[in-house]
């Protein structure tokens, strides 16, 4: 009896190992209830959670679940099959398509929005604007006292998103290594690496030695946005749905979302909407940037 116990007990984890792996692979199935996952990028997540209301209000018989837990985990969540569409702030690396591949996955990226990354600081920071590799000196630790950037003689202390965040990658590549391919330029030590955009705001609001990085439509009056400039000897730009479509601001990218393969049947329809006149209002209203003026 003891034995026949002690097997039954294993089998449970194996059953919810199993369960685990029963994942939304491929298209909902059409019907009168339509379930589409969506998991990724905190960037996104108040984008994503606004359109799947909207679209949810318009088509009653869809249910979207949206997850965040940044791109990386959107990205794996693609791959390894348990999600439909995998939001991004970011795009794929090499070896997460390669992996994709090797499952038999086809990543398709849709570009969703545009987004300005805007360098905070708190309001009474007298400092206006720094240029890129101004920034990345204060993120590898060259640069440590805002007295060296014209500012007050106070520690600067640097707020950043944590590793799995499309934030932080691209944050990394374009500004900590300026686009240099050949670059291994790391963040300082230093660095408080912050779960959210939201706690990255609290920190810059709450403290007046601190800089941070974060997307243009999680920026509050609580926090100033520095202009940023390519160099010393370029403007400084603020960043702006102007500026981002225009191209002046230097430190701006796509959002995207990803889906194994084209999409078909309710996804297609979904991200349809998403570009849409519609979808791209509520892009406006959240704070990032459409896709076209229109």
């Amino acid at each position: 009896m003891e034995r026949r116990r002690s097997q039954r007990y294993l089998l449970i984890p194996l059953l919810f190992f199993l369960l685990a792996r029963c994942a939304p692979a491929g298209p909902p199935a059409p019907g009168t209830s339509i379930s589409i996952t969506n998991v990724g990028s905190d960037t996104m997540v108040n984008l994503a959670l606004a359109w799947a209301e909207a679209y949810n209000d318009l088509h009653p018989e869809v249910s979207i679940s949206v997850t965040g837990g940044g791109s990386g985990t959107g990205i794996a969540a693609l791959i390894n099959g348990s999600t439909h569409i995998a939001n991004a702030s970011r795009e794929m690396m090499e070896e997460e398509i390669s992996e994709a591949r090797a499952r038999g996955i086809e990543p398709i990226a849709h570009v969703v929005a545009l987004d300005a990354i805007a360098v905070v600081v708190n309001p009474h920071n007298p400092v206006d604007g720094l240029s890129i590799p101004q920034i990345s000196d204060v993120y590898t630790g060259q640069i440590v006292n805002w007295r060296q950037l014209g500012g007050e003689n106070r520690p600067i202390v640097l707020a950043s998103r944590e590793s799995n965040s499309g934030t932080y990658v691209y944050f990394l590549e374009t500004v900590v290594r300026q686009n240099d391919p050949d670059s291994s330029a790391l963040f300082s030590p230093d660095a408080l690496l912050l779960p959210s955009s939201e706690i990255i705001g609290l920190e810059v609001a709450t403290n007046p030695n601190a800089i941070g990085y974060d997307g243009l439509g999680y920026v509050t009056p609580e926090q100033k946005t520095l202009g940023v400039a390519v160099n010393l000897a370029s403007p400084f730009v603020a960043p702006t749905i102007e500026t981002v479509r225009d191209g002046t601001y230097p430190i701006a990218r796509p959002l995207y979302m990803y889906t194994a393969g084209e999409p078909t049947g309710a996804i297609k329809e979904y991200l349809d909407w998403i570009v849409s006149e519609d979808g791209q209002r509520i892009v406006a209203e959240l704070g990032f940037v459409p896709l076209s003026a229109s």
